[in-house]
Order: structure tokens, then sequence, then C-alpha cells
């Protein structure tokens, strides 16, 4: 490298002279990492930044930093480490940045086009940021040179403060920083430059952030546990993993050794679900103790099963929306159901038997959507007059979860489109193609109906899509249940509601009800041996467990009174996990088929029975939904609350 100090290298050096750490201002300068083989040259200490300075570097701007060199590193193939060459920070929101990119010829147009579409998916997915602080001896011990610039800090400094996005960007730096990716709002690229010579990249920007979003780590968010935290210089940076898990180049995300896509319309692994992993991918937070302590306390009752079991186990704003209701902010409830199959199965269960009990604990409103449309555009199968059909039928069992009529509204899509027509065109207005093909990895063979679909179901997020049902309401927050694969639809609408001038919705997120094969993803309605419907006959339940349900247990009964069963992959005894009420003979049951005190055939016979139960309750429900109450859910009609 040459060893001539750029202005831009002394900028960036310069923002060193102040490191605030626990109210300490510390002054240094600092010099240049020089790889040419001659001495380098010493720098002249520049007047030490004050801390107003320091504070009035916009953090939209340092966050659209990080976003800028993470997506160049993982489209260009670059390390993170040791290739920052200069940062500048200007009047009017810009940025100018100046990478060593480490190869000889300047990026191709489709290159600087993928990152511009990495960038916005990071954005639209309102990705978490997290400023974590470190002995410098620990970081170094760790992370090596993989979080540090061209450029050393000096000796003397012994704390550091870390930039993190998981999977993507890990910088030591002192900038204040956004708490997730949705703040920065739009980066437009100004021009680049490509010097051949030093093989540097530079880039030159505008940020037009979004008005009133936070900035400094969350202290509602959960850290991220250090070891978990990747050297990121010795590991490929994952640039296009989308909302959805799958990535723009249609591989599939890697977790460990095993891999795993999930996305709207599909779950697909070859082992159990990492849901660890999931989070860390999708951004989201797991749902704490304390939060569902809270919910106790708030609503006077029992948490559900699913959520002291860890069921629903992920969140977004969850501590927001119940800072909201102990003010006496009322809420109103969304989850809904695409209509591909004739009955619901055990799994289809788990949202609307968790929102029946929401809407009881909190006593507030619920909307169901019927993405009948959905169903249509994404499977070509179904006619459009079937999946309209479906839809009806299904918004029988839905009922027969045991829903307030008075505070409930179902709803078809084909019916209810003119309701919600215009705050759907507003949501497609607010978000590009490139940012819907980064986050659902749309490619050109889609039908242009999938492609605009996701507005559809942003949609109900909003409170102004239900002008009747919720007495012209236009601030009443949104709290959605679903399913983790439904998550990418939610980061979009995340992303648009302040430029919408709504409150974002919060999402509480539930893991998959297992196939009874045991291996990873979901249950599904198309396999007939995976799945227990809430139409089976007692004598079909029993068949199914016995003859598809996979067991933990051991092969000869002297192995399984001597070695006991592996719970954690029996299914029979997953399956009570999610369906036994009572926790102290959940785990007795445990303990005494760990121990080999109980078989897998009398498991089985617990669970038939348990399900049987239920299905039945189930079955009893819905016959007595007559067309009158069906007819009276359906109704556009104030809700009561």
């Amino acid at each position: 490298m040459n060893s001539t100090v750029s202005p831009l290298l002394l900028e960036k050096t310069s923002r060193f002279s102040v490191w605030n750490k626990s109210n300490q201002i510390c002054n240094h300068s600092a010099a240049p990492v020089c790889e040419s083989k001659q001495s380098p040259k010493t720098l002249s200490p520049k007047p030490p930044a004050s801390k107003k300075q320091l504070d009035e570097r916009p953090p939209h701007v340092a966050t659209a930093m990080e976003l800028v060199k993470g997506a160049l590193a993982g489209v260009l193939g670059f390390k993170l480490g040791r290739t920052t060459a200069g940062i500048k920070f200007s009047e009017g929101d810009k940025g100018r940045l100046i990478i060593d990119i480490q190869r000889d010829s300047q990026p191709t147009p489709a290159e600087m086009q993928q990152v511009v579409d990495v960038i916005q998916q990071k954005i639209a997915s309102d990705e978490p940021c997290f400023t974590l602080s470190l002995a410098r001896s620990e970081a170094e011990e760790k992370f090596q040179d993989c979080m540090y610039d061209k450029f050393e800090v000096p000796a003397h400094i012994t704390d550091l403060n870390l930039f993190y996005m998981p999977g993507f960007m890990l910088h030591c730096s002192p900038d204040t920083y956004l708490d997730s990716c949705g703040g920065v709002g739009t980066i437009e690229f100004q021009k680049h430059k490509f010097r051949a010579n030093k093989k540097e990249l530079e880039i030159q920007f505008t940020v037009k952030p979004v008005a009133g979003h936070t900035f400094g780590t969350n202290p509602t968010c959960a850290i991220p546990d250090q070891n978990e935290i990747l050297p990121l210089n010795k590991n490929e940076v994952r640039i296009s993993v989308s909302a959805s898990g799958k990535e723009s180049n249609d591989s599939k995300e890697t977790v460990g050794s095993s891999e795993q896509e999930v996305n709207p319309w599909s779950v697909e692994t070859d082992q159990e679900i990492d849901y660890d992993k999931l989070i860390v991918s999708f951004g989201s937070r797991h749902i704490t103790e304390d939060q569902v302590a809270r919910i106790e306390r708030l609503t006077n009752r029992r948490a559900h099963r699913w959520l002291r079991r860890g069921v629903f186990f992920s969140q977004r704003d969850l501590t927001e929306l119940l800072d909201l209701y102990e003010k006496g902010e009322k809420f109103y409830l969304y989850t809904g159901r695409g209509p591909s199959s004739e009955a619901l199965h055990l799994g289809h269960l788990l949202p609307f038997h968790f929102t029946q009990w929401l809407q009881e604990a909190f006593n507030v409103p619920l909307v169901v959507q019927l993405t009948d449309d959905e169903k249509f555009l994404f499977n070509d199968k179904l006619t459009l007059e079937e999946t309209h059909r479906l839809a009806y039928a299904n918004a029988r069992d839905i009922i027969a979860c045991g829903f307030d009529q008075s505070k409930t509204f179902i709803f078809s899509d084909l019916d209810y489109i003119h309701h919600m027509y215009p705050m759907i065109l507003k949501i497609q207005r607010c978000v590009t193609f490139n940012q819907a093909r980064g986050i659902f990895g749309f490619t050109d063979s889609d039908n242009i109906g999938r492609q605009a679909f996701p507005a559809v179901q942003a949609c109900p997020s909003f409170p102004t899509a239900f002008e009747i049902p919720l007495k012209g309401s236009k601030s009443m927050p949104c709290l959605i249940p679903c399913a983790i694969d439904q998550d990418a639809y939610f980061r979009m609408t995340r992303d648009v509601a302040p430029r919408l001038g709504f409150k974002k919705p919060a999402l509480i997120h539930s893991k998959f009800f297992p196939p009874l094969q045991g291996k990873g993803g979901k249950m599904s309605a198309s396999l007939a041996s995976t799945s227990i419907y809430v139409t089976d006959t007692p004598a079909e339940i029993k068949k199914k467990v016995n003859k598809y349900a996979f067991s933990g247990g051991q092969e000869t009964l002297e192995l399984q009174r001597q070695l006991g069963a592996n719970i954690d992959v029996d299914v029979p005894y997953q399956y009570l996990k999610f369906f036994m009420e009572d926790d102290e003979r959940l785990e007795q049951i445990g303990r005494d088929y760990k121990s080999g005190a109980l078989l897998s055939g009398e498991v089985k016979v617990i669970l038939i029975e348990v399900l049987s139960d239920l299905v039945k309750t189930h079955q009893e429900r819905k016959a007595a939904v007559t067309d009158e109450v069906l007819n009276s859910f359906l109704a556009v009609r104030p809700l009561e609350f």
C-alpha cells in the first residue's frame, strides 16, 4: 500500500480522539496500518474532537455506513477486517466510504445493483443493530482483526465499543447507531470510483432517514450472547438471507451443518428447526420470563401453556405494546388463515387457540383475514371459486375455537377488498420491487399478483382498514400472533408503518407444530400421513399415532427399561407438551418416560386420549356453527371494545 495519508484517513482516525465510555472522554491520536515494506509515516495528532462533535455524527448515517460496507463485502467477497481505508461524514446526511476491495477490477453494474438490493432488504427487514462494550483484550482474543479498520486504535484504549449486526457486520467504532436498520430510510448512491492502483473503491451516498426513529441500543432488546457472535473475518458474510430465510440466489440458509429454508409458503429442513438461528436471521427477540410474568400481572390470570412452555417464543415490540395497554390504550388482534384445505389440522389450531386466549385475557377486538386471493395466486391447482369456498369452510373451524362473536370480525379478502384497497395502494407505493424481491425471494417468473399480494396481508395491521369494525380508530395498536414463517410479511409492514403515520404492529411468533414423522419442519395439510385433522375420528387418531408417530423410545423393552427414551425427539411426548394442560402431570410423564418407567406404547395411549378429547370438543363446537352464526362473524359491523 502507498503510505501517503489521505484526508479521509485522517478524518477517520480523528474519530478515535474521543471515546465516550462510562461518561469518561479519552483523548488520543492514531496511526494508520501501513502494508508497504517502507516504514509507516507518523501522523501528527489532530486536536482532540469534543464530545459535542462526536454526538453530532448522525446515527442514521453511521448505520448506513455499516450497511454499505457489509453489503459490499458480501457481494464483492472481501473480508471485513482491515479493509476500510477512509470514512467521512458531511452535512446534508452525506457519507463517503473508501474500501480496499482486494481485487483488480471494478465492480460490475450487476454487482452494484446487488449491493443496492442487499441494503434495501436490510432496511425493509428492519434488522436489529447492537452496540456492545467489551474489554479490548477479550475482543481481540475473540475477534482478532475482523472488527478493525486499516488504522489502529491507540494502545492505551482498554475498552471497545462494537457495532454488531448478526451474520452481517462487526466493527469497532465509537459512533452512535440506530437500534435497527429501518430508521435509515433510504440510501442513495451518488457515485462510486475505483482506484486500480490501490484496489480501492470509493462510495459516496446520501441518507434520507425515517423521522422519529430511535437510536442507541434498545434496552428491551436481548443483546446477543458473546459466544454466538461470529468472528466475521473468518466466516462468509450472509448478505442475502431475506425475511423469509430464503437467499436471493435460491440457496438455503445454512445453520451449522444442516440447512433450513423457512418462508411464508414452505418450511424445509433435513433436521430439527433451529429457532435460535431463526431469531438471529429474522432479527426478532426472544420472549422473556419477565414479559410472561407481566402478561400474567396485566391480565390477572395464568399465562397460556404455550407461553409457559416456549411454543410462542419470539416477539417484536411486545414490551412497547404492553406499555400502551398498561396506560389504558386498547389494542386489536390480527391473525389469519390461507384456505387451501377442507379442514384444519392440529398445527392450524395453534394461532387460533392462542389468539382466543389473548382476546379473552386482554378483552380486545380481533380481525381474522382469510386470504383466499393468496391461495389462488400461489397454488396453481386451486381455482378462485374453490379458494373462496374453502375460506367459508375454514371460517366454521375458526369460530369453533371459541372466539367472542361481539369482538370478532372474520373476512374473506375477496369480499372485503373494497374496504382495504385505499390502504393497500398506500402500502404498495411505499415498497419497491427490489425490496419485495429481497424480502420474499420473488423471481421474474412469479406472476405479478404474487408480487402485489404482500401489501394485502400487510393492510389489516393498520386500523383504518377497519373503519366500521374498529369504529373509525386511526391509532389503535395491533398485535399479530402468527407462526414465525409469516414474519416476512410483517417486516415489510413495520418498515412502511412510520411512513404512513401508523404504529408498527407488534408480533408474537409460534414454533411449528411438528409432523408425526418428527423430521423437522411443520405439519402439512397436503400429506395426510403427517397430519391429524380436526375431522378425524378417534379410530383414525389412534391409527395415525400408533403407525406414524416417531418414537424416541428404545428398540426393545429391556433397553427402554435400562436407558429410557429421548423425549426431545419423541413426537408423542412433544404433542403432549402442546396440548396437555396439567404441567405437573406432563413433567411426571417426561421423567418416567426418560427413566424407562414408562414405555412408548403407554405414552401413545395417553396422547391418543388427549387428542381425541380435543378433536371431539372441536367437532361439537363446529356443529353448533349454523349459517346464522357464520354470517354474524362475517358481517361488517362495529365490534364491542
